[in-house]
């Protein structure tokens, strides 16, 4: 992967539900030109993955329809 400059000066937060003992959580920034990216907290300077503004919204709509709940 390049250089991201965007990456540089992006700002990183976590949802507050992810303050866990467990420490498992993932970041996102919201990037200058609409891009998202996320990222594992515990290995922040491995490559984030960058999602597209679009991408970012179906991802979105997604969970919040329940598609992606675990089928037991």
């Amino acid at each position: 992967m390049l250089h991201d400059p965007a990456l540089t000066l992006a700002h990183w937060f976590k949802a507050t539900a992810s303050n866990t003992p467990s420490g498992g959580c993932v970041q996102t920034a919201f990037l200058p030109d609409g891009r998202v990216a996320l990222r594992d907290s515990k290995n922040i300077h491995k490559p984030p993955h960058i999602f597209t503004r679009h991408e970012w919204e179906c991802f979105l709509d997604g969970v919040k329809k329940g598609e992606f709940d675990p089928r037991d």
